[in-house]
């Protein structure tokens, strides 16, 4: 049996295996290497980097795409890298790629989102690792738009590779045509958060999240933010550590 020895593709979401925006991803990067599919069996949205603890995960093979290896997960996007790497696929993706989102990951954003968290999971195992999310939340957005810059950041990780434990937040403006794109850094913003309380037919409490984007650099022209507002499609290395760096020598000062 011959081996395979294209660029192998891991392709993941936070939307479900059935949504729009992971077959605008596949279609986009289809020509790029093996690409294999395992992505949540439902949507998993604001998951951030949560996994599977407390009951089994179930990964499935599927026939959603039509002419590639595809699975749904029980799991959050996370478990679904996690999975991929350490059971479903013979050999390490050279590329994970998560998306494409319906709604923004801009910003504070990339805090609770699961697509990102997936390609967090992959850049925390080695492997160079993209998130896609386009600035519109509706199921049916036009994606078309976004396919040809996915593709060629998809074809130059392949070529150039990435730092250890960097990855990329790519998030496209809800347009028709970009200006271009924009290598930048993340904003300073928040979401001014409260809650809808409601009462439901038995007399009971409950709340649904609300909130109001805030970003506070509105004056600032480096930020993604400001890339998406002025129409380009913004490019952000991201990494794992945490750590402030420039915060060590002001605490070990300390007297603990």
């Amino acid at each position: 049996m011959q081996t395979d020895t294209r660029p192998l593709i891991l392709v993941t979401n936070d939307d479900g295996i059935t949504a729009p925006g992971i077959r605008a991803l596949v279609d986009a990067i289809k020509d790029l290497g093996q690409v294999v599919i395992i992505a949540p069996d439902s949507p998993q949205s604001g998951m951030g980097h949560a996994i599977t603890i407390s009951k089994p995960l179930r990964v499935e093979r599927n026939d959603v795409f039509k002419g590639f290896e595809s699975y749904q997960c029980s799991g959050t996007p996370v478990d679904c890298v996690k999975l991929g790497h350490h059971q479903v696929l013979d050999r390490l993706p050279d590329l994970v790629v998560s998306g494409i989102n319906h709604g923004s990951n801009a910003s504070i954003n990339i805090i609770y989102s699961g697509t990102m968290s997936a390609a967090v999971e992959a850049a925390v195992e080695g492997i160079p690792a993209v998130g896609f999310s386009l600035c519109d939340y509706a199921y049916h957005a036009d994606f078309e738009p976004c396919k040809p810059f996915v593709k060629s950041i998809c074809q130059n990780i392949l070529e150039k590779g990435l730092p250890d434990g960097v990855l990329l937040n790519v998030n496209f403006p809800k347009a028709d045509v970009y200006k271009g794109l924009k290598v930048c850094r993340q904003a300073r913003a928040k979401w001014k958060e409260d809650f809808d309380q409601r009462i439901d037919p038995n007399g009971r409490k409950y709340y649904w999240l609300v909130g109001k984007f805030i970003n506070m650099e509105m004056e600032a022209a480096d930020t993604d933010q400001a890339a998406l507002d002025a129409g380009y499609v913004s490019v952000v290395p991201t990494q794992f550590d945490l750590t402030s760096h420039s915060s060590i020598d002001l605490v070990r000062d300390w007297k603990m």
